[in-house]
């Protein structure tokens, strides 16, 4: 019997419910049918609910609980005293010091680790670009946004980083979520570092993967995980990073290839912070530790930090890149990188072959806000000698306070607090440039020790006066 195009309002409760059941058990495949008034009615008088009757938090932004809770934590911020820290307004160059409302600051919130964004032969090249190919390339690749430059721009990246072939995206971000979610699905697995950022992270929800993390930088766990997991799998990527963002450290690269070898799988390394900044030449961590470039399947980085520009890229074997090329929906239905913006990054790169005392430079600043920053009793956590230093202050509202402390006194420098990580993890994070010289630094480490100082002793104070 049918019941859908019958009164509902003159069912009885056991043939509501029947009609329910019999609904849920078949899996009622016609749409329109499902679809019809009578039939929603019924599902909204079984559940005690008026059809109209829908939350407004369901379709107000404004009273979205995710907002809410948003501008809940903006507002504790305010009552506490605290400055807004983010959206900061930068004029002119954002390089070892930068201007915000009429102040010069020594600057360390600024991924312009080798002083390209601003050099003139860079931005002579971008403007060159746009002279002859306009701001914008007007279309995907794969239809008609294809230039000379995006060819040449590739072919100086994979030769760079050792590859056969290499594929430029229009952003970094999109280039990990886009690649991961592509290449591996629901018969596959990813295994990636606890501590890896969130586009990767984004990748693999997309991927549909079954999707593991093992303990950072700890290649016995991953090895582990495989022994006991790579059977159950076809494909499995292992994906971490040439320097983690946060924390300034290096994994061993050379044990995550054996156990990718041992176990024939996939590696894929994001080098956003560590092209142009490890090795002797600055070609990264597989410079760094002087492996076979092929050993690894997916070399991954960003052209936003080291080579001034704006996007990402996915260098590895011809047959990768290839099928990248045509199938990658962030690639195939996006809009190809700018003229300028390839330019910017081509001749960053060639600058870089000529100039590799750039990375000597950036390995010795950052060799001495470490040491310096140790010798203060700073907590610098896991840095390795990298451009990116943390001074874990270990709770949120002093990280704020102390960025601001800081700023007053001519140095800008970010907090990152909870929940991007945890609150007893809440720190300052310094990003050194080879522009920085060791004055900055030296005034930078001693008036961060100073300042931090005074506000643990005021904390302190506070906790004494209570107690007594």
């Amino acid at each position: 019997m049918s019941y859908i195009n019958k009164n509902i309002s003159a069912f009885s409760n056991e043939e509501k419910r029947v009609l329910l059941k019999q609904l849920l058990s078949q899996k009622v495949s016609n749409q329109q049918s499902c679809n019809t008034p009578s039939l929603k009615a019924l599902f909204c008088d079984l559940l005690g609910k008026n059809a109209d009757d829908i939350p407004h938090e369901y379709y107000n932004f404004h009273l979205y609980p995710e907002y809410l809770k948003l501008r809940q934590q903006m507002q504790d911020m305010e009552v506490s005293g605290a400055v807004n820290p983010y959206f900061t307004m930068h004029e002119g160059l954002n390089n070892d010091t930068t201007i915000i409302g009429d102040r010069q600051l020594i600057n360390y919130s600024s991924y312009n680790y080798l002083g390209m964004s601003g050099d003139p032969v860079v931005s002579q090249a971008a403007k060159e670009a746009i002279d002859r190919f306009g701001t914008s390339v007007s279309a995907s690749r794969i239809a008609s946004g294809e230039r000379p430059l995006h060819r040449e721009l590739e072919r100086e990246l994979s030769d760079f980083i050792g590859t056969e072939d290499c594929i430029v995206y229009i952003g970094g971000h999109a280039t990990n979520v886009t690649t991961i979610g592509h290449l591996v699905g629901q018969d596959d697995l990813i295994l990636h570092d606890a501590f890896i950022h969130n586009s990767a992270l984004e990748g693999c929800k997309l991927s549909g993967a079954k999707r593991l993390s093992f303990a950072h930088n700890d290649w016995q766990a991953l090895d582990e995980i495989l022994s006991n997991q790579r059977h159950r799998y076809k494909r499995v990527l292992i994906v971490i990073e040439g320097v983690y963002s946060m924390d300034g450290d290096i994994p061993n690269l050379p044990k995550f290839i054996e156990v990718k070898k041992r176990h024939k799988v996939f590696l894929m390394v994001d080098e956003a912070h560590s092209i142009g900044v490890l090795g002797k030449y600055g070609r990264g961590i597989g410079e760094h530790f002087g492996i076979d470039p092929t050993d690894v399947d997916l070399w991954m980085g960003t052209l936003s930090k080291s080579f001034a520009s704006c996007g990402g890229y996915i260098a590895g074997c011809k047959a990768l890149v290839e099928y990248l090329k045509y199938t990658a929906p962030g690639f195939v239905y996006s809009v190809g990188i700018s003229p300028s913006n390839a330019a910017a990054a081509l001749a960053a790169i060639q600058i870089l072959k000529t100039e590799p005392e750039r990375v000597t430079h950036l390995y010795e600043r950052s060799k001495l806000f470490l040491e310096l920053s140790r010798k203060q009793g700073l907590d610098t956590g896991m840095s390795q000698n990298t451009p990116v230093v943390p001074v874990i202050v270990g709770n949120s509202l002093h990280c704020i306070q102390l960025s601001q402390a800081l700023f007053k006194r001519g140095i800008n420098v970010r907090p990152i607090i909870y929940p991007a990580v945890p609150d007893k993890a809440a720190r300052l994070r310094f990003f050194i440039a080879s522009t920085h010289n060791e004055d900055q630094i030296r005034f930078t480490v001693s008036t961060t020790a100073e300042e931090l100082a005074k506000i643990q002793a005021s904390q302190f104070t506070k906790v004494s006066s209570f107690i007594d």
